[in-house]
């Protein structure tokens, strides 16, 4: 059987069938998934745990051409993870200090701080006891309940063992996010992987950008975790649980327009697209359903072509900053680009209520790169919690950034550009984890290591 996949013009070869498959697949349309977080209370345990899931956990990239057998179990480690299932120190002080460290150790550096601060994340986020995070997510509900069987019968049957937490997810009935707008369009080109990226624009991307053991944007390969077998065709995943402040985000954009036409254009700005997911780029005056719905249009553009000054999609947009393209900014955007997997949890905010209900709903996004430090770290810190690298200092992302009612986005309008003020949080930040997700053999590496 023939394991890679390969670029001709290239000859790089991705290992594909040893990637696990949560790694490179898009999300499914619709999904439903769940995410599982365990403490390893002793290391034989917890190798006789993976010895359990290597049937369940499998590789490939591509999704199935049957949709109902489209469904993967992921199997991810945090540092102290890896020291919990007694891998070697030698191994440990090999990966990158931003993995070591963990997210919450870092927490200011990426924007954590007042209300998303570490010490009111949700239990156990950030404790050290989050030793093996599991995901597992579906296009079709059977399939998955069969494959969380599976997983389930693994852990449940293995003393030493526990289950912290758990989270399920799933698309709302509307397939947008809580604050109302499509998620889930962008997809990179990943160059020897065989999978097409959602915009036909964008040249392939180094395969060493997302997977270790090729070469990145630099030319080079990217410090790789040893021994070997560990570290290849393995990658990083910084995994987020975000709450959402709808009824905030619903009063800001009624206190700052005067019609109901004006409150969809000023949210469409704030994101860079419209709800149904059609980007202003494209339809700058009105939403697109048609567009939105076509998979060959949606993502086609690029925005020094079309709109380099941002009077169609303002620089400073939520899915601008954190995905600038070919724009005019500081800096190569191609070495800090992400694969980007948001799910939803909990219900929506009903249609047009203003006020909170008390209920907890956001995403849990999952956030996957080689580098963790220059990809997901950098953009939390330069691209969506400052504004230099767009010539807006101290601007925030207004959608994601970390606001505290004093923050302001420019939106380009002529003859004069429009400066919205006082921007409340809409997004708070539950917990996070950095997560190393390995390759198939080194999962099995990691199953057989002896004391």
């Amino acid at each position: 059987m023939d394991t890679t996949a390969s670029n001709s013009a290239t000859g790089v070869h991705v290992e594909i069938d040893d990637v696990q498959s949560g790694a490179l697949r898009p999300r499914p349309v619709p999904y439903e998934g769940k995410f599982v977080f365990l403490r390893v209370d002793d290391r034989h345990a917890g190798r006789a745990l993976l010895r359990r899931l290597l049937p369940v956990t499998a590789g490939g990239g591509l999704p199935d051409v049957d949709p109902s057998r489209d469904a993967w179990v992921a199997v991810a480690f945090t540092y102290q993870g890896l020291r919990a299932l007694g891998v070697p120190q030698e191994s440990l002080d090999s990966f990158p200090r931003a993995f070591r460290e963990g997210m919450a150790a870092r927490a200011e550096r990426i924007g954590d701080v007042g209300e998303s601060a570490p010490d009111h994340w949700e239990t156990p986020f950030g404790t050290g006891d989050v030793h093996i995070a599991l995901s597992a997510l579906s296009s079709d509900a059977a399939q998955l309940e069969r494959e969380l069987e599976r997983a389930r019968v693994a852990y449940e049957d293995t003393p030493g063992v526990q289950v912290i937490w758990q989270q399920e997810v799933k698309q709302l009935p509307t397939g947008r996010t809580t604050f109302g707008f499509r998620d889930g369009i962008s997809h990179p080109n990943i160059e020897g992987v065989g999978l097409p990226g959602s915009n036909p624009q964008e040249a392939p991307i180094k395969a060493g950008e997302f997977i270790l053991g090729y070469p990145d944007e630099t030319g080079s390969l990217p410090p790789m975790p040893s021994p070997d077998v560990l570290g290849r065709n393995g990658t990083y995943v910084a995994v987020r649980k975000i709450h959402t402040n709808v009824a905030a985000w619903r009063r800001f954009l009624r206190a700052n327009t005067s019609s109901a036409q004006e409150e969809a254009l000023l949210a469409a700005k704030m994101v860079g697209r419209w709800p149904s997911g059609a980007p202003l780029t494209l339809s700058p005056e009105h939403d697109d359903p048609e567009l939105a719905a076509d998979p060959h249009r949606v993502n086609n553009f690029l925005y020094r072509e079309n709109d380099d000054r941002g009077f169609r999609c303002p620089a400073g947009a939520h899915v601008r900053r954190t995905n600038p393209r070919d724009a005019t900014i500081i800096g190569d955007a191609r070495m800090h680009r992400l694969i980007r997997r948001g799910t939803t949890y909990g219900p929506p905010l009903p249609e047009g209520v203003l006020e909170d209900d008390g209920a907890e709903r956001g995403l849990v996004g999952v956030f996957i790169g080689a580098h963790l430090e220059r990809q997901f770290e950098f953009i939390k810190a330069e691209w969506v919690n400052d504004g230099n690298f767009i010539g807006r200092p101290g601007e925030k992302d207004p959608v994601a950034g970390h606001h505290d009612g004093t923050g302001s986005v420019t939106i380009p309008e002529k003859p004069v550009r429009r400066r919205l003020q006082n921007l409340p949080g809409f997004v708070v930040t539950r917990g996070g984890e950095y997560c190393f997700l390995p390759g198939l053999r080194a999962l099995r590496w990691l199953a057989e290591l002896a004391d």
